[in-house]
């Protein structure tokens, strides 16, 4: 394949804005504690878990994904079965209770979907949320995903590129007809698997069942069971020394990726994608998936036979194979940066990149010195800089936001003298903590409780992307047509002290 020089450079320039800072993280994480509040003042749901999953849990998640959250009745005992007539009676009691909360909007309850949810947006935040009761299935799916993720990085950066591609194509939305982002993910699994020599085994080959069906019995001891034989397939799959590497560049991946399925329309009507097996099979001669009802078969690995793809319509595949052919073919052909950059992603982002260069590019003239394209600010991945709390003995990661043994919280075992509360600005903390200080923003809010003690009147709230901004957390500041650059990543603020991976039984 002869490779654009032009494409893998701007795959990374998109890959650095779509990719979450360490303050997206921290954001997401405020939406889940804020959410364990509301369900104390529910009594039936007492006592229950806040769980997040879906891409946040698989680190497949953009900077502008949504919020997956299951809320866990049983955590850590036996797994029951909980019926949809509940799921839909407690979803009830909790949309009452968020809503006479004042703190989130945009409200609906899906009561009649195959898994009943609550879709919410954060009030501050304004992260969109998708809220189910004991989706274990959803948390084991999005588990597995990260595990997959580390056996090739270029799963993750093929997987978000695809994702903003679809996106910016109105084919990522189940509602309508199109993709669902796991059904993508799936494609993507599958393209990694039939690639020569290939980067990712037949998922059959890391858990050698449908992994749902053995979610039973004690829930700790199903998930530790499932996760300690995967663990031992990936890293026999990694380890082996007779298979071969594949060395393609990300570009050259996702021009076959969009090349492989650019007439899926066509092979629709046979074949169904089995990212168990990791071949293409045929429909008729596969008696779990007859009688075959869809436009498009995706069978789900973790759990057969569902079809991850049943939402896509035969009108929209015929429109998404056009999509596919048109991608491949000016991926292929077109060395222009901008035109690349518009094919891959929406208005708002392509418009800042497109922006972004040509400030640069003035600075470039006028220094002498080219400056990279990087949104000033950009974070390391989080999942690199993360505390891993899986145990040595297995030889795959934990997700990123995943449950810790149980241990004491840190900030319950503070001193008054250790509280950073109690600090002078610059002290350090006792007993080794690392904790922050008091930040500059911190102090001008001081400062601003004071004027309102002492008669004066208040500085105005900063504008909207400034740090100190409250309704927009995690927002950087600055905006170029309407996207949000990352701020530099520095010291946590008060209120979102003793939130991030702290660990939980």
């Amino acid at each position: 394949m002869n490779r654009n020089p032009v494409l893998d450079p701007t795959l990374q320039e998109i890959l650095q804005v779509v990719k979450p800072t360490r303050a997206d993280w921290d954001t997401r994480i405020s939406v889940l504690d804020q959410l364990r509040n509301v369900l104390q003042s529910v009594e039936s749901l007492r006592g229950a878990t806040v769980q997040p999953f879906g891409s946040f849990v698989s680190n497949l998640f953009t900077r502008w994904g949504d919020l997956d959250i299951s809320v866990d009745l049983f955590s850590g005992s036996s797994i029951l079965f909980t019926g949809k007539k509940q799921k839909q009676t407690l979803l009830a009691q909790l949309l009452r209770a968020m809503r006479a909360s004042g703190l989130w909007y945009r409200l609906q309850f899906v009561i009649h979907a195959r898994v009943p949810i609550l879709k919410v947006v954060s009030g501050h935040q304004r992260i969109s949320c998708d809220i189910s009761i004991d989706n274990l299935e959803g948390l084991l799916k999005s588990r597995f995903l990260f595990w997959i993720s580390e056996i090739d990085g270029r799963f993750r950066d093929l997987v978000l590129l695809v994702k903003e591609w679809a996106k910016a194509h109105d084919i990522n939305n189940p509602k309508n007809g199109t993709f669902n982002s796991y059904s993508l993910s799936l494609l993507v699994i599958f393209h990694l698997q039939t690639c020569v020599p290939a980067i990712l085994p037949p998922l059959g080959e890391i858990y050698p069942r449908s992994a749902v069906d053995d979610l039973k019995g004690v829930r700790k001891t199903a998930e530790e069971s499932i996760a300690q034989l995967s663990a031992a397939n990936i890293a026999r799959f990694k380890s082996g020394s007779s298979r071969s590497v594949n060395r393609s560049s990300l570009s050259e991946l996702l021009v076959s990726f969009f090349a492989k399925f650019s007439d899926i329309n066509l092979k629709a009507t046979e074949l169904g994608v089995c990212p168990f097996t990791g071949r293409w099979e045929n429909i008729s001669n596969n008696t779990r998936w007859l009688p075959k009802t869809y436009s498009l078969f995706v069978e789900d690995p973790f759990e057969q036979p569902e079809n991850a793809a049943r939402s896509v319509s035969r009108k929209n595949l015929d429109r998404i194979a056009q999509v596919f052919e048109m991608t491949s073919r000016r991926l292929a052909t077109d060395s222009n940066r901008n035109s690349i950059i518009g094919v891959l992603t929406a208005p708002h982002i392509s418009q800042s990149l497109v922006r972004t260069t040509n400030v640069q590019n003035h600075h470039h003239h006028a220094n002498g010195a080219r400056h990279p394209h990087s949104p000033q600010g950009q974070a390391r991945p989080w999942n690199h800089q993360m505390q891993q709390n899986w145990s040595p003995s297995n030889n795959i990661q934990n997700p990123p936001y995943w449950p810790g043994p149980a241990r004491p919280r840190p900030q319950q075992n503070w001193t008054s003298q250790n509280n950073p509360r109690n600090m002078q600005q610059g002290q350090a903390p006792f007993q080794g903590q690392t904790r922050p200080v008091m930040t500059q923003t911190q102090t001008q809010q001081q400062q601003q409780k004071s004027q309102y003690k002492n008669g004066k009147q208040p500085m105005t709230n900063a504008p909207s992307g400034s740090s100190q901004s409250q309704g927009q957390i995690g927002k950087p500041p600055g905006q170029v047509n309407g996207v949000s650059f990352a701020r530099p990543a520095g010291p946590i603020s008060q209120s979102q002290r003793g939130q991030v991976w702290r660990p939980r039984g």
